[in-house]
Order: C-alpha cells, then sequence, then structure tokens
C-alpha cells in the first residue's frame, strides 16, 4: 500500500491493528505510521466505513428518518445519535452521487424529457428540475429556488456536462423560458417539442422523490435540499434493474442486480482516496 503521506511505495504492515480492525503500515521514506483509512474521506471515523455507507445509503433509498436509522442500528449494536446520521449524509451522500454520475457518464439516450417539481424548502416552494431520455435513465436534476431563464439554462449546461452529449430533441411542458435556454446551451440543431402528454412518462418519474420526501415535511435549508434530491435521483438510477423503458424484470433478478450494484458502489466508494 502506498503512503498517503509521501506516495512512497516503501511500506511495511505492522503487527498492530486500529480497534476497528483496519491494517496499519508504516512509511520507509518519511516513516509515517497510516492505517487502511489514511488520506481518505472516511478517516477518523468511529465506526466501520461499511457501516458508515449503509447508514447514508439507507437514509437516501428508503423512507426513514435520522431517529429511525439511529434506532435500527442501536439493535445492531452500533450506538450513535440521529445528528450523527446528518453528518454523514452530508459528508458522503455528495461522494456518492459523484461516483454515480462517473458511472453513467454519456450513457443517455439521445431523446430528453425535461420538467419541474415543487418542493417545500424551509416553507418556501423551490423548483426541481429533472431530465430523463427515452427509456426512462436518469439525465441529470438540479434544484433551483427560482423558475425562469437563468435556472433553465444552468440546468441544460449542466445536464450536458454530466452526460457528456447533446441531445437530438428535448420535450418539455412549453414554458417560455425552455425554447431559448434549449437554442443558447445546445444549439438551433436541437428538435424541441412541446406537449404535457408527450411528458407523461416524466410526470410519473417525480413520484419517485415525491414518496421520498414527503415523510419528511419539507427540507430545512436549500443546500439540503439540492445534495439530498441530486444523491437520491442518482441513486435510484443506479439501482434501477431495467434498461429499457417497460422491460419485465423478474424479482429474482431485481434482488440480484440490488446485491451486486449495492457491493459495487460501496466498493467504489470505500476506494475514493
Amino acid at each position: 500500500m502506498n503512503c498517503p503521506h509521501c506516495a512512497s511505495a516503501t511500506t511495511k504492515e505492522q503487527t498492530q491493528k486500529t480497534t476497528l480492525g483496519y491494517r496499519t503500515f508504516r512509511c520507509s521514506v518519511c516513516k509515517h505510521l497510516f492505517n487502511e483509512r489514511t488520506g481518505t474521506p472516511f478517516n477518523f471515523l468511529e465506526y466501520p466505513t461499511d457501516v458508515v455507507l449503509l447508514v447514508v445509503l439507507w437514509r437516501l433509498r428508503y423512507k426513514l428518518s435520522l431517529r429511525d436509522l439511529a434506532e435500527m442500528f442501536l439493535a445492531r449494536g452500533f450506538i450513535f445519535t440521529h445528528e450523527a446520521v446528518r453528518d454523514w449524509e452530508a459528508r458522503f451522500a455528495p461522494l456518492i452521487a459523484e461516483q454515480l454520475r462517473i458511472k453513467r457518464h454519456g450513457k443517455a439516450g439521445r431523446s430528453w424529457h425535461v420538467d419541474e417539481t415543487y418542493l417545500k424548502v424551509h416553507g418556501k416552494w423551490c423548483y426541481l428540475y429533472r431530465a430523463i431520455d427515452q427509456d426512462g435513465t436518469l439525465v441529470d436534476s438540479m434544484l433551483s429556488e427560482k423558475r425562469n431563464m437563468e435556472a433553465a439554462k444552468c440546468f441544460f449546461r449542466q445536464a450536458v456536462d454530466v452526460v457528456g452529449h447533446i441531445p437530438e430533441q428535448v420535450t418539455t411542458d412549453g414554458h417560455s423560458s425552455y425554447p431559448r435556454a434549449i437554442r443558447e446551451i445546445m444549439g438551433s440543431d436541437v428538435v424541441h417539442r412541446t406537449s404535457k402528454y408527450l411528458n407523461n412518462r416524466l410526470e410519473q418519474d417525480h413520484r419517485g422523490i415525491k414518496q421520498r420526501y414527503y415523510p419528511m415535511r419539507g427540507f430545512g435549508t436549500v443546500e439540503g435540499a439540492a445534495r439530498f434530491c441530486c444523491a437520491f435521483d442518482e441513486l435510484r438510477n443506479y439501482l434501477r434493474p431495467r434498461r429499457t423503458m417497460g422491460e419485465a424484470v423478474s424479482l429474482l433478478e431485481q434482488r440480484q442486480v440490488f446485491l451486486q450494484r449495492l457491493a459495487a458502489l460501496q466498493t467504489a466508494i470505500q476506494a475514493v482516496s
């Protein structure tokens, strides 16, 4: 294992492990003592990395409150407060979202459906811009306090950066800000269709964040809401078992895909330095 302090490869594993069971090493060059988590975002955590990741993933995936998660893990012998769950979500949800965005770069289709839905943040309504492709795969999502030209342009610019290409056509609900935003950010060659009926698939897809958001009774801050919504959409899209719209997937296949992707995600996140 390379030294996180000087990047030297001449390190020697020690016989003693950390209190959580992680291996320790000593660098022959800079003489620093370090462990497997040194230099990673999980360094100095008082709990195993896999437990913390599981808490954050369950928080994003299921309709569980902060206190629900603390109580569930208490039954498994891990004692922490709901505030610890809040802190872990703030620290590691963006890391999960970033890794998942990297994984799906260039994989979105050429036909996008764009719309926004309403979320209440600190007693005020905000707008969650979302886009999916023709197969229901997530293109991007972005929370905005305003629904105007600048927000639409910012969303399209971000979506193109995330997926890595410009679509051939975009379907919206006909809001006045979309035509100009599409033309200025993605060019005049992109076909713009306006019909609320053509966007029904996205209206149905909004139910994912809506159903997860209702038990939370709103968000406290715009930053927290944006962080949660982005990570939720990325994780929901990643764990989706089907590849195309309307594809039938058996329960056995769904469970196998879920376990495989969950394990792959945990491995990828733990490898981040």
